[in-house]
């Protein structure tokens, strides 16, 4: 997935001046203790980040 892919989605969800409220506040155990974007900025697949964000807010199978 394409990190413009995954803002487009968070985005949608979350709407746009509250995703990245999201992503830079809420710290996500499955993470390993990082936000979004402490999670995409060590690495992490943009793809394996949206599984845990649905995950962690229940985000309809559609969506994901």
């Amino acid at each position: 997935m394409r990190l413009t892919i995954f803002w487009e989605r968070m985005a949608d969800h979350f709407g746009g001046s509250y995703a990245d409220s999201f992503a830079r506040d809420h710290v996500m155990a499955d993470l390993g203790g990082r936000t979004v974007h402490e999670a995409l900025n060590e690495g992490w697949e943009a793809k394996e980040v949206w599984r845990v964000v649905c995950a962690a807010v229940d985000i309809p199978a559609d969506k994901r």
